[in-house]
């Protein structure tokens, strides 16, 4: 094969590729606009953990819509993880700015994702820190913030997010933690949750550590300065 065909071969392949991921990426962005997550990455990727290490399987979840979850748990997260969720477009440039000029400086590297970021990275992709999974954490997270906006990426993140050993979401973790449904906690169980949520397999919101309590103690001062989010 003459090098020129081998290249317009290769080129017409790659183009296929591209349209078949833009087709399926943005279709099921559309999808899950609608439609609860059944399950996400880091879900199989826990129960394959498990399944290494001879453990009981373990992956409790429950869908709620953002109406049956408290009010004060988006707030609390908002507070903990992402104090410009409602002005942002996806991307707190000033927390990654200061984030590049900390690793440069320090070992232990700072993250500034977002909550958009995160709920994309937990829906559509995998662990990691490669600037290729960063791409695309970058394209799923433009995607989101369009196609989703604002109140169902909360809804998505309160649902999806790793909030213990096996556990996901705000209704399960609720139940289990304090033994009542998500729409009726209150403001400093919700802390609670957000205040564990950079660990939550080290943490329990339900046996605080003196170092969560802390963490605790600060969401909420910055729940009251923050005040109504408007997802009422």
């Amino acid at each position: 094969m003459a090098k020129g065909g081998f290249f317009r071969k290769a080129g017409r392949l790659m183009l296929k590729v591209i349209l078949w991921f833009l087709a399926i990426s943005i279709g099921s962005t559309i999808l899950f606009r609608f439609v609860p997550i059944p399950v996400t990455p880091l879900m199989l990727i826990r129960v394959v953990e498990q399944i290494s290490d001879n453990k009981k399987i373990k992956l409790k979840k429950d869908w709620e819509s953002l109406d049956n979850i408290s009010k004060h748990l988006p707030l609390a997260v908002i507070a903990a993880e992402d104090q410009l969720f409602m002005d942002h477009s996806g991307f707190d440039m000033k927390a990654i700015e200061k984030a590049i000029k900390h690793n440069k400086k320090k070992k232990k590297i700072k993250g500034a994702s977002t909550i958009s970021q995160q709920t994309a990275k937990n829906v559509f992709l995998w662990p990691g820190r490669s600037w290729l999974r960063k791409g695309f954490e970058v394209y799923f997270t433009t995607l989101i913030e369009l196609i989703w906006g604002k109140r169902r990426i909360m809804e998505v993140y309160l649902n999806v997010i790793e909030m213990g050993d096996g556990i996901y979401g705000a209704e399960k973790a609720s139940r289990l933690f304090y033994g009542k449904p998500a729409i009726r906690m209150s403001a400093s169980e919700a802390a609670g949750i957000a205040a564990v949520l950079p660990n939550p397999r080290r943490w329990s919101p339900a046996k605080p550590t003196s170092y969560i309590q802390g963490r605790k103690s600060w969401i909420l001062r910055n729940m009251n300065n923050l005040g109504d989010q408007g997802f009422d």
